[in-house]
């Protein structure tokens, strides 16, 4: 099955943004998606690619950007559409959050939204669909062949652990603490097409896995592989799904940032002749679920004899790394706010910093509530990239 590619000659972002919508009283999930979306036509009801739209249930929302060509426009798009959002929230007394989990929800106490596609999904997955109240951060990069999206996807794998820890924010689960720095990730892992990419050796092996799973009624289009790396054809971007929801814009431009410097380093090896890494499954594996249970303390495995090294010097040394080509895409100073949060910690260490202080569940949420309102109100400059589609490209 011949699968076509939109590649982008250009270096461009497009962000997802899931949240949370809250009340500003109780801080508990409302569930009023439906009504906020409609009361935004011009955001919700665009012909294609509308920049606000429903999730899984109808406690949260989703924020989609335009084709952005730097991090800063990203985060100016998706300002943008927050404060249109809140100009309906506020009369309602509600509010915006992001994390990775709703510290006090219950899956069991939402409603799905009423989209066709959810209620199919619900149908086949059963619990393990009704129980995915969580919320995450999608990126993507665009690339400029279908050649060069294999090799990336496989040399991104390797920093699976890199993401997912500097963003990890759902150490609670249905009120309690799950001892991980992201339930998200196990949470939303436990579907069967999602979880690590496989190590493919090239396109055409992509091309013939999907149809593979295709001809055994495994998925019933290549959009259902929700892998936390993927290729993304249709928009010529590779789609870094990793990241846990993410309380502030500053910490989005920050994983922007990072994806984008990074899959336009490992385009630039590609175009020199060079190898990209390429770890084996195992190595993958067992490194995303030490980012899951340690977050930045984990030890992550460096080569395939099994030597490990703290996660937190692998990250000091790749931004150290990937500087002059963040310089270069004018985002070194989003990149630099991973040392921001080496020192001051991820959103799963400042939850339970809290609750170490003497607060409440409630009051994580109100400490996120302020976190999130606090990012959005610094000024911005306004957006000039294209607002009719929401994904990206990139390279490497």
């Amino acid at each position: 099955m011949a699968i076509e590619f939109n590649a982008s000659d250009r270096t461009t972002l497009g962000v997802e943004w899931e949240l949370q919508l809250v009340d500003a009283h109780t801080r508990h999930l409302r569930q009023e998606a439906q009504q906020i979306l409609g009361e935004l036509p011009e955001l919700s009801v665009a012909p294609t690619h509308p920049p606000l739209r429903h999730e899984l249930m109808q406690c949260q929302v989703e924020l989609v950007t335009g084709i952005c060509e730097t991090v800063e426009e990203v985060k100016a798009d998706l300002a943008g559409t927050v404060h249109r959002l809140n100009s309906v929230l506020e009369p309602r007394q509600a509010g915006l959050v992001c994390a990775g989990t709703h510290p006090l929800g219950d899956w069991r106490d939402q409603t799905l939204s009423p989209i066709q596609r959810y209620g199919e999904l619900v149908d086949q997955m059963q619990w393990l669909a009704r129980r995915i109240l969580t919320f995450g951060v999608h990126v993507h990069v665009g690339v400029r062949s279908a050649e060069k999206t294999i090799p990336i996807v496989n040399a991104l794998a390797n920093y699976l652990p890199h993401f997912l820890a500097l963003t990890a924010s759902s150490p609670f689960w249905n009120g309690h603490d799950t001892g991980l720095a992201s339930s998200r990730s196990i949470v939303f892992g436990a579907l069967p097409t999602a979880g690590p990419p496989p190590n493919l050796a090239n396109w055409n092996a992509f091309e013939e896995y999907m149809d593979t799973l295709l001809r055994a009624g495994t998925i019933a289009s290549i959009k259902e592989v929700w892998w936390d790396v993927r290729p993304h054809p249709d928009f010529g971007t590779i789609e870094i799904r990793m990241f846990d929801g993410i309380p502030t814009l500053r910490e989005v431009g920050m994983a922007a940032a990072l994806s984008q410097s990074l899959v336009r380093l490992f385009d630039q090896q590609l175009d020199r002749g060079y190898s990209l890494p390429s770890p084996s499954a195992w190595v993958v594996q067992d490194n995303k679920w030490r980012a899951t249970r340690y977050g930045l303390d984990a030890r992550v495995i460096t080569n395939e004899r099994g030597s490990t090294a703290p996660l937190r010097d692998d990250l000091y040394e790749l931004v150290r790394e990937l500087e002059p080509v963040a310089t270069r895409l004018g985002c070194a100073e989003e990149l630099e706010t991973v040392f921001e949060v080496l020192d001051n910690g991820a959103s799963y260490e400042r939850q339970r910093a809290v609750l170490n202080q003497g607060g409440t569940l409630n009051d994580v949420v109100a400490s996120l509530a302020t976190e999130f309102d606090t990012g959005i109100s610094a000024p911005l400059r306004a957006t000039t990239a294209p607002a009719a589609t929401p994904v990206t490209n990139i390279r490497r």
